[in-house]
């Protein structure tokens, strides 16, 4: 399945996503997460598209070749989205599936915009209160060591130096076993190496105060019906170990899929989209 590489003029810029599926399917918009970018995920995306979605993924602000300047915070973040679906699919709710940073955005999007949402997905990443809540795991301290990195001037060059092996090691630490094919882990580098440091600076403004807007802004319960996946060997994020289902409002559904990592949809892309659909058919169906 080809997947062409489109534009959006958007109030922050300009910009670009690849684009492909079942044209009169479900309009479905896939948001990538760090160190990452769409063509990555483009088996996923595929598989998406054979059952039954029209599927857009854009770099997202501060990867080229979508705009690289700031803010990075989460409301900044969630703009661009919102006013996507508006560019995109004014006459209909789309179907949000966020991976790590892209799921983040998506809890922030389905709170602040659940009516412009009919269902959402996110990938290796809890409910960002749950996260926050798993900081104070050692286990967990350990894994998110790089987040204090990050917020080091220097800490662009340090992801970039030795042609990407700081990068190239999270991907091996978080989904172990896992290898990018040579072409896709190149591709990645060059886009990277055009973005840096606006890829850190999402750490950074975690620490800003326009994440206490964020924190209050995610506190209300998500009013659309949403799929979490976890992968059970992942080595960056845990899944979460507590009961949270007080966050959301609407239809939860949260599985630990068994032998992938953090990468998930691209360590196994059908089988990460046959479970998508599969509980997006049970999710259409009217609630008793």
């Amino acid at each position: 399945m080809e997947f062409e590489h489109v534009t959006f003029d958007l109030p922050h810029g300009t910009f670009h996503a690849l684009q492909g599926g079942d044209a009169d399917g479900q309009p479905t918009i896939f948001l990538h997460g760090f160190p990452d970018h769409p063509p990555t995920a483009k088996a996923f995306l595929a598989e998406l598209g054979h059952r039954g979605r029209y599927v857009v993924a854009p770099w997202l602000r501060g990867y080229a070749p979508s705009p690289t300047a700031g803010p990075f915070d989460f409301a900044a973040l969630t703009s661009d989205v919102l006013a996507l679906i508006d560019r995109w699919s004014p006459g209909r709710p789309v179907e949000l599936i966020g991976h790590d940073w892209g799921a983040l955005i998506t809890y922030d999007a389905c709170v602040t915009a659940p009516e412009r949402i009919e269902r959402a997905v996110t990938l290796a990443i809890p409910h960002p209160l749950t996260f926050m809540g798993r900081m104070t795991s050692p286990a967990q301290l350990r894994r998110s060591w790089y987040m204090g990195l990050f917020q080091l001037p220097g800490s662009g060059w340090i992801a970039t130096a030795r042609d990407f092996s700081l990068i190239d090691h999270l991907w091996r630490q978080w989904s172990p076993g896992f290898s990018l094919e040579p072409a896709l882990q190149k591709e990645l580098h060059e886009h990277l190496l055009a973005s840096m440091p606006a890829p850190l600076k999402f750490y950074r403004a975690m620490l800003r105060p326009g994440m206490f807007d964020a924190t209050r802004r995610m506190s209300q319960p998500i009013k659309v019906p949403l799929l979490q996946l976890h992968g059970a060997n992942d080595g960056c994020i845990l899944p979460a170990q507590v009961d949270d289902r007080h966050r959301f409002a609407a239809q939860r559904t949260n599985e630990v899929v068994p032998n992938l990592g953090h990468f998930l949809h691209i360590e196994a892309p059908e089988a990460i989209a046959k479970r998508i659909a599969a509980w997006a058919r049970l999710a259409s169906l009217p609630q008793r």
